[in-house]
């Protein structure tokens, strides 16, 4: 586990990451539940905030791909946290596959990334999914967790501002492994490339990934040069 910033740390989760989010009053979010098997990495992570597995109230999901909800199953068992989805990917979820096809990413590194760990016939643990969420709404969840629907990796793909400005969790959306690029692998690259563009159009000091090392400081002027400039005006 890794601070990405106060109250923000990065959880590797099997050559993926999650994202654990504290509020003010105490409460505790992940983002994400990295590959099956992995539930004792969130564990642990708790263990050293000096928490408990029942401390976790929340899992918001960027999207249900098997390396992001793997573990959620077993996670939810122990700590009876709420679950966070957008419904264009809870079928997914609560079946526990198959999953919608994917084409890999034209990045050579990515590629290759794309076909070790694309596993989309392996199905995993059904994920009971508490609540549906929309683009543009603000979850009451650790000071507040903004969503930005941001289809192409996947249809239900979802971002999220935490606090307003401080920490950009862009899930697949991209990956920062060798810089800020593109995903694994696309459902829609022309979608995902307009998604790209969406989160280069915002502000934000820091940026977590799903794939590759977060960026705790000067996130938007590196992600804008991974995506290009934004087609709009920044906006907040």
């Amino acid at each position: 586990m890794k601070q990405i910033v106060e109250k923000a740390w990065l959880v590797p989760l099997g050559n993926v990451n999650g994202v654990l989010l504290e509020g003010d009053d105490g409460e505790l979010v992940l983002i994400d539940a990295g590959f099956p098997n992995h539930e004792t990495a969130v564990f642990d992570a708790l263990s050293t905030l000096g928490r408990r597995p029942e401390d976790l109230s929340h899992i918001v999901f960027t999207h249900a791909h098997p390396d992001h909800i793997g573990s959620a199953a077993a996670i939810i068992e122990r700590t009876g946290a709420k679950t966070w989805m957008h419904p264009s990917d809870v079928p997914i979820s609560e079946s526990g596959g198959p999953f919608r096809a994917l084409t890999p990413s034209p990045h050579l590194a990515q590629g290759i990334l794309f076909r070790i760990f694309w596993r989309p016939n392996e199905p995993i643990a059904p994920v009971r999914i508490d609540q549906h969420i929309q683009d543009g709404e603000t979850l009451p969840l650790a000071g507040g967790l903004r969503v930005i629907h941001t289809p192409g990796h996947s249809a239900g793909h979802v971002s999220l501002l935490w606090r307003d400005d401080r920490l950009l969790v862009v899930g697949d959306v991209g990956s920062n492994m060798v810089g800020v690029s593109d995903p694994l692998g696309f459902e829609d690259q022309e979608q995902g490339r307009r998604s790209q563009r969406q989160l280069a159009s915002l502000r934000f000091q820091a940026a977590a990934f799903g794939h590759g090392r977060a960026i705790p400081h000067d996130a938007m002027r590196r992600v804008r040069k991974g995506w290009g400039p934004p087609e709009s005006p920044a906006s907040t």
